[in-house]
């Protein structure tokens, strides 16, 4: 049992729903990367999605988008990504971190070679963004061959028919996008998410996270009563970027765990 497997496991025993949080790595800096992932656990973090830097990261919206450019200005690259998730591993071999990124820098480094060093740098998923699952199988069967899991995003708008190619191929988690738009967007409707899980739960067995648009403790809860596992991305990165190197840690911990007693 992988280790994502493992944590939604132990979370669902307990009658508990995991938090997901999202930060973007090198974001301010590649030396604090590490340090926000270990306060993103202290605050009650139970599955670390950590992104890839990109140049064009057409899903996201403006605060993700620079949150990347930051990181690209420090030349952070997927190599560095993997080192990150390696100094991770050195006093957290529990927490699952699944990078989350688009499909570039995996094709130009190689599937196969891409998921055995994620998997020896302690990697347990990946969510390429831009890698739709009638394209996926190759990259699939690179990552479950390494014991990666591969996780699918699933939007609003995507039919039946490709959600079971999705529930067919994923592993881990899905991600399921709660509104039409780039990460940060508005105007979430939680008894249509309740209503679009309650139907994708008939083809996935996989756990299902909802993401995009959750930016509170309130909208958390609510999230919370109908998915397995509550995503939150902007909201965090736009913490780091109010923050100081210095003060960033904490106010991010304490984010966290605002978030996380929201969904007890």
């Amino acid at each position: 049992m992988s280790r994502i497997a493992e944590t939604f496991t132990r979370l669902q025993a307990a009658g508990e729903k995991a938090l997901i949080p999202f930060i973007t790595a090198g974001d301010p800096n590649p030396g604090l990367t590490v340090s926000l992932m270990h306060g993103l656990v202290e605050g009650g973090a139970d599955v670390i999605e950590l992104g890839i830097p990109f140049s064009d990261p057409m899903a996201d919206g403006p605060v993700i988008q620079r949150a990347s450019e930051r990181a690209l200005l420090h030349k952070v690259g997927l190599r560095n990504v993997l080192d990150m998730v390696r100094e991770f591993r050195r006093s957290n071999q529990q927490t699952p971190v699944v990078l989350m990124g688009y499909l570039n820098p995996v094709h130009v480094l190689g599937y196969e070679v891409f998921a055995q060093e994620a998997a020896a740098a302690g990697v347990d998923g990946v969510l390429t963004v831009d890698c739709p699952p009638e394209e996926a199988a190759e990259l699939s069967a690179a990552l479950i061959a390494a014991k990666l899991d591969p996780v699918f995003l699933i939007a609003p708008t995507t039919p039946m028919a490709r959600v079971k190619q999705i529930a067919a191929l994923a592993r881990g988690y899905v991600y399921y996008v709660s509104l039409k738009g780039v990460t940060g967007a508005g105007n979430l409707d939680i008894d249509d998410v309740a209503r679009k899980i309650a139907a994708l739960r008939e083809f996935i067995d996989v756990p299902i996270g909802v993401g995009f648009g959750i930016r509170d403790a309130e909208t958390a809860r609510a999230i919370s009563t109908a998915a397995d596992a509550v995503v939150v991305g902007s909201r965090l990165v736009q913490e780091i970027e109010a923050a100081t190197p210095e003060t960033a840690k904490e106010q991010l911990t304490r984010l966290v765990a605002s978030l996380k007693d929201a969904i007890r």
